[in-house]
């Protein structure tokens, strides 16, 4: 059975990072690198993104188990969760199959409902990138600005290229499958699923992720949960304001 790869930092109690779609543990580093200072931080590569592994098979259901396979390994009774979009929607599902497994749950800029798609510009500049004749970075985000105006995501998309070969280059995350199976990174919670503990939504003042109308549904599924607003910042809210982001967690899990 194939573990999630990880990186692990600091010690005490286990704060669980789960990235969002075509991300990795990687783009944590920074905050987790200041969680670590009170906690046992596991950064996570999810399947078929970063240095985890590859597989044809892409869902929550997947994610979730994954989650529950990798905390076994590592003999965690249980963790805090914190997950970001998609990750935060592997956290949801994960909380109300094995609430035993979560102390906490952190829920960045994602609510439990179905997201139609909307990616796919970056989907369409990701499948024009050819690395048999691409042998550079600068070439490479070329390609993607045809398609990808903000600098920001070419940046966070780029990360994930690396050196497969002295003379290759290859995304980390598993783009064929992800592209082919892109439409389960919206799917709902399902319906009548319950988690009674602590949950924090963290919401970005310029995202509209979350909206008001989602409060009820949230609620539904976690009746112990509150949103807090992070200001200046928009559905990449950990990286566009760090500071704000990372006192509310850390306070959150305090008053635990």
């Amino acid at each position: 059975m194939s573990v999630l790869h990880s990186l692990i930092l600091g010690k005490g109690e286990p704060l669980i990072i789960l990235h969002g779609f075509l991300g990795m543990g990687d783009n944590w580093k920074t905050l987790a690198n200041r969680f670590a200072e009170d906690f046992q931080v596991h950064i996570v590569d999810q399947r078929n993104h970063g240095r985890s592994f590859h597989s044809d098979d892409f869902s929550y259901e997947l994610m979730s188990e994954d989650l529950m396979n990798y905390m076994n390994h590592h003999h965690l009774e249980s963790a805090h969760i914190l997950g970001h979009s998609m990750g935060g929607k592997t956290g949801m599902l994960f909380s109300v199959e094995y609430p035993e497994k979560v102390k906490n749950l952190i829920v960045a800029d994602i609510g439990p409902k179905y997201y139609p798609p909307h990616h796919q510009s970056i989907l369409d500049a990701l499948g024009e990138v050819d690395f048999e004749t691409m042998t550079s970075r600068a070439e490479i985000e070329q390609t993607l600005k045809k398609h990808i105006p903000d600098m920001g995501i070419r940046q966070f998309l780029l990360k994930s290229v690396y050196r497969k070969t002295p003379d290759e280059l290859a995304f980390r995350f598993n783009f064929p499958v992800l592209e082919d199976l892109y439409e389960e990174v919206g799917v709902p919670l399902p319906p009548r699923t319950i988690f009674e503990g602590k949950v924090l939504f963290l919401k970005g003042a310029l995202s509209g992720y979350i909206t008001s109308a989602d409060e009820d549904l949230i609620m539904a599924h976690f009746p112990n949960s509150r949103i807090q607003v992070v200001q200046r910042a928009s559905h990449w809210l950990h990286s566009e304001n760090p500071s704000d982001f990372y006192d509310y967690v850390v306070g959150f899990l305090e008053n635990d």
